[in-house]
């Protein structure tokens, strides 16, 4: 199994804490990892994105040029990195802020109004752990313990009454999966 992925999105967003989470998901579960950030001028509200790679064996370059999965948050990332997915891989959305809609036909396209679903939740900054719980659910390249391990690990003591709305938001964007491989 080797799984490139590119994460990106406004600063703010959760990008870098996505892909620090698998990262460490999958160090957790003994695969080989690496997590690549690139910020944009701003660390807040400017462009963000990051670089991650899982595998079953050791991470030969953290780089990623042409991933299998792009997960996008907004329609910049979705211009810069669209293209980029290489055939038969995976695009996914969130549909809330992402307005343009793929036409390629060579890859997976799931479109999630992560922001929604996150506000429903009370707390529209998860809606990046809605995307990230629908890819794990589509992949199962790590699993949801693991993410929720990690976060335990990551999270400083005082924010970790934020771990069960992340926990919440990880099992609704699982859930739109199956919904999704039915349509």
């Amino acid at each position: 199994m080797l799984e490139e992925i590119i994460i990106a999105g406004f600063g703010g967003q959760g990008v870098m804490s996505m892909g620090q989470l698998i990262a460490y998901a999958g160090m957790l579960e003994g695969k080989g990892v690496s997590w690549l950030p690139s910020y944009g001028p701003e660390q807040r509200g400017g462009t963000a994105n990051c670089a991650v790679v899982v595998s079953d064996e050791p991470v030969g370059s953290p780089l990623v040029t042409s991933p299998s999965t792009a997960i996008v948050l907004n329609n910049p990332s979705f211009e810069k990195f669209e293209h980029r997915v290489r055939p038969g891989g995976l695009l996914i959305s969130n549909s809330s802020l992402v307005t343009r809609a793929s036409k390629r036909r060579d890859i997976e396209i799931i479109e999630i109004t992560a922001t929604d679903m996150a506000s429903d939740l009370g707390n529209t900054r998860v809606a990046n752990m809605i995307l990230l719980g629908a890819y794990l659910e589509f992949t199962k390249v790590v699993t949801c313990d693991s993410i929720i391990e990690s976060l335990k690990k990551v999270l400083p003591e005082e924010k970790h009454h934020l771990i069960e709305v992340n926990k919440q938001a990880l099992n609704k964007g699982a859930s739109v999966i199956p919904v999704i491989r039915q349509s």
